[in-house]
C-alpha cells in the first residue's frame, strides 16, 4: 500500500478511528466507466466531518444564527489507494488527529465493507469569525469536544 506523507505507521494509524459515517456510491458520482470521480471523496469527507461534529456537540453553536464563529476548510487532500465503483459502501472514517489554537488537523480513511481501504486524505479546519475573517481560538469546551472526539467509540450510519 502507498504510504501517505501524513501516515507514519498505517497500522497505528488505520486502528486510531473511532468514528464512521457511511455512505454509498450512487450514478451520477461515477464517470462513464463506473468509477468514482476523483472530487467526491472531498465531498464524502465533509458530509462524514459535519456527522462527526454533530456527533460530538459542535454543530450546535456554530449553526445559532448570533454566533460569530464558524469552521472553515482551510486546506484538503485525498489519496486514492484504490478504484470504487458505481453501488458500493464506502464507511468514511473521520478523526482530529490534532489540535492547534483556532485549528485542527482532521484526518480522513475510505474503507470498503471488506476492510480494502480505498483512500485516506487530510485537512485542516479553522475556527473563524464571520464578521472579521480572522482566527478565533477554540475555548476549553471546545477542544475538550474535539479532545472527546479523539477517544470516544462511535459510529453513525450504521
Amino acid at each position: 500500500m502507498r504510504k501517505s506523507s501524513y501516515i507514519e505507521n498505517m497500522d497505528e494509524w488505520k486502528n486510531s478511528f473511532r468514528f464512521y459515517h457511511k455512505v454509498s456510491v450512487r450514478f451520477s458520482e461515477t464517470d462513464m466507466f463506473g468509477h468514482l470521480n476523483n472530487t467526491v471523496p472531498f465531498t464524502y469527507f465533509e458530509e462524514a466531518r459535519i456527522e462527526f461534529l454533530k456527533e460530538n456537540g459542535l454543530m450546535d453553536a456554530w449553526l445559532q444564527r448570533e454566533n460569530d464563529s464558524i469552521p472553515v476548510v482551510a486546506d484538503l487532500q485525498c489519496d486514492f489507494l484504490a478504484q470504487v465503483f458505481f453501488g458500493e459502501e464506502v464507511l468514511i472514517h473521520v478523526k482530529v488527529q490534532s489540535i492547534g489554537n483556532s485549528s485542527a488537523d482532521i484526518h480522513y480513511m475510505g474503507k470498503k465493507r471488506d476492510g480494502k481501504i480505498v483512500f485516506t486524505g487530510r485537512g485542516a479546519m479553522v475556527q473563524i469569525s464571520k464578521s472579521t475573517g480572522r482566527p478565533v481560538p477554540w475555548s476549553l469546551i471546545d477542544k475538550q469536544k474535539l479532545i472527546h472526539g479523539l477517544e470516544k467509540e462511535s459510529m453513525a450510519g450504521a
